[in-house]
């Protein structure tokens, strides 16, 4: 088998933890794989970077940023290299430019483009285990490139589709994708398996496991996933295509984003274009609106509510100011979360909605917004409430047996 390997910041966080990750990357060459490992910075090295960029400029060049900041994942994979070919086993240490991963320009959020996988295959046709430094490329021009938040889960999952490996396992210092997060429903479980669909909304959802661009490149290129921990030995969540589960539960895991802040416009003007030229005006700004509900209007006038990040609401109450002509009343809400429960079984279930707010009515617990999918339910209740809503809705579907 040809195995694409990834080992998060905590994985590689010391010399001590990268000699744990070669102990492991060496019992999988033992068991007669192909190994590639994709690494990130040690964990906190990304940071001290910035640190002293910031010390000098502010402002600095983002073309400087990337070739300062790839450096912490060229040590990773040097120090991993070095630490395998002690132990006896050939390896080979590349930058993303050596590794073949060309990027566009946009310099510290660059996309891949194309991957030549020459370099590591002529690597691994000499037996050699590959050791790649995860979140970078290079673009037309020679520049170093940096691929942006998740850059190395990124960077992994597209040299498992460009090498068509059997598996890509990304390795942090969680064991997998639970049915909700253990620190709220110590009942929570882990869950065997997972769609790309289920996986995406999870990970938009604040999921930490895997960013949401990783899951998008995997389900693109049929890339089978599988989330893991670094720390233990126990089998983690395969990532892969919903057809390749046989058993698809109703509900697969509830999800909890305290991340949310309500802006409610009431009387606005019911006139068309009215919701473009708020809405517009909104990602001028670049503050990402979530849920939004708007009412029938009635007299000329219509109810408008969305929601946006609890850190961008000052900036939206900035921008509502520009609207004063176009509304009698504006409210500001931020104290609520978004609650959610996801599942690709929903999709052939009926009653999965009315099980969510009787769940709720008898924990007296008020929904102020509702949005869905059609694998997906998400419900803005008060923040104070949010964890109770979580549990509750935990039991109600079963997710603890």
């Amino acid at each position: 088998m040809l195995i694409v390997q990834k080992y998060g910041g905590t994985s590689v966080g010391n010399l001590e933890r990268i000699k744990n990750v070669a102990k492991r990357v060496a019992k999988a060459k033992e068991e007669g794989n192909d190994i590639v490992v994709v690494v990130s910075a040690m964990s906190g090295e990304t940071n001290k970077l910035i640190e002293y960029a910031n010390y000098f400029s502010k402002t600095p060049s983002k073309r400087d940023m990337d070739l300062l900041l790839s450096s912490g994942e060229r040590v990773s994979a040097a120090l991993l290299s070095i630490a395998l070919n002690e132990m006896g086993y050939p390896t080979i240490a590349m930058t993303g430019r050596q590794a073949g991963i060309v990027t566009d320009s946009s310099h510290t959020t660059a996309r891949i483009e194309k991957i030549n996988t020459k370099p590591m295959e002529d690597e691994l046709k000499s037996k050699k285990i590959v050791v790649v430094a995860g979140f970078q490329g290079i673009n037309k021009d020679g520049s170093v490139t940096t691929l942006g938040r998740g850059g190395s889960d990124l960077s992994a999952v597209a040299i498992a589709g460009a090498l068509k490996a059997d598996k890509c396992e990304i390795y942090s210092d969680v064991d997998g994708v639970y049915t909700t997060d253990p620190r709220i429903e110590p009942k929570a479980k882990k869950l065997d398996k997972i769609s790309y669909e289920e996986m995406l909304e999870l990970a938009s959802l604040g999921a930490k496991v895997l960013q949401n661009r990783s899951v998008e490149l995997a389900k693109k290129l049929g890339v089978i996933i599988e989330a893991k921990s670094s720390f233990n030995e126990n089998s983690g969540t395969i990532i892969t295509k919903e057809e390749d589960i046989m058993e698809k539960p109703v509900v697969s895991g509830i999800a909890l984003d305290k991340n949310q802040a309500r802006v409610s416009l009431r009387g606005v003007e019911d006139r068309p274009g009215i919701a473009a030229e708020i809405f517009k005006a909104l990602a001028k700004e670049n503050i990402n609106v979530d849920m939004i509900v708007q009412t029938i209007g009635h007299d000329g006038k219509t109810n408008l509510d969305f929601t946006v990040p609890q850190n961008e609401l000052e900036r939206a109450k900035t921008v509502m100011k520009e609207f004063k002509n176009e509304y009698e009343l504006v409210e500001y809400e931020p104290n609520v979360s978004k609650v959610s429960i996801v599942g690709v079984g929903m999709k052939s279930h009926s009653g999965v909605a009315s099980k969510a707010f009787e769940t709720l009515a008898k924990e007296n617990i008020n929904i102020e917004m509702i949005s869905t999918s059609e694998i997906k339910i998400s419900m803005i209740i008060d923040e104070d409430k949010s964890e109770i809503a979580v549990r509750a809705l935990h039991s109600a579907y079963d997710l603890d047996k």
